[in-house]
């Protein structure tokens, strides 16, 4: 059986914690940043863990992580 390929985009966005949880950046910090409050842009400087089902969805792209 040949390998199971990783999607690109999915290794370049997320890692994966040492117990297998998925961290991902929060969005919108790109554009229309003067409608949002600071706290909303402070806030998403940090990474996050992704729920659940996002990171059922997210680990179907990397099947070899963990």
């Amino acid at each position: 059986m040949p390998k199971m390929k990783t999607k690109s985009s999915a290794k370049k966005r997320f890692k994966f914690t040492a117990k297998g949880k998925v961290i991902a950046a929060a969005a919108g910090l790109n554009h229309f940043l003067s409608r949002r409050s600071q706290k909303m842009k402070r806030n998403a400087r940090r990474t996050g863990i992704l729920c659940a089902t996002n990171a059922r969805m997210v680990k179907s792209y990397m099947p070899y992580s963990k």
